[in-house]
């Protein structure tokens, strides 16, 4: 149940960070043409399926693990720059990126770990 929970939290984190590549093309589209408002639009429609998933993770999980996760989409940022804007990637993008995946990593593994020692210890 909580590894369905993580995974339904990062592709919900992966959603959300597509917002990010709609807004950019809004950007670059004319002030109140069609692409503008279908790239904000699109942007709306994520960040309000964003919210709703928000909402149901959170009743699944604690808090600060929800939060401690959502640190990947800028994980994701580099991502979509890279292949859909070939933005530069370089060294200390690389290094950023992964010193954040070894935090949600050790945060995960620290807050299972406190969460069975409680559990344990209810059982004494």
């Amino acid at each position: 149940m909580r590894l369905r929970t993580y995974l339904g939290l990062h592709l919900l984190l992966v959603m959300y960070s597509l917002s990010g590549i709609f807004s950019k093309l809004a950007s670059s589209a004319p002030f109140l043409s069609l692409s503008f408002f279908l790239c904000y639009g699109a942007v709306l429609l994520i960040l309000f399926v964003y919210a709703l998933g928000w909402q149901q993770v959170i009743k699944r999980m604690p808090l600060s693990a929800a939060f401690a996760n959502k640190a990947v989409t800028v994980v994701w940022g580099i991502v979509w720059g890279l292949t859909i804007f070939h933005e530069p990637v370089n060294l200390f993008k690389i290094v950023g990126a992964g010193i954040i995946i070894a935090g949600i990593v050790l945060f995960s593994l620290s807050d299972s770990g406190a969460s069975q020692e409680g559990r344990d210890a209810s059982h004494v």
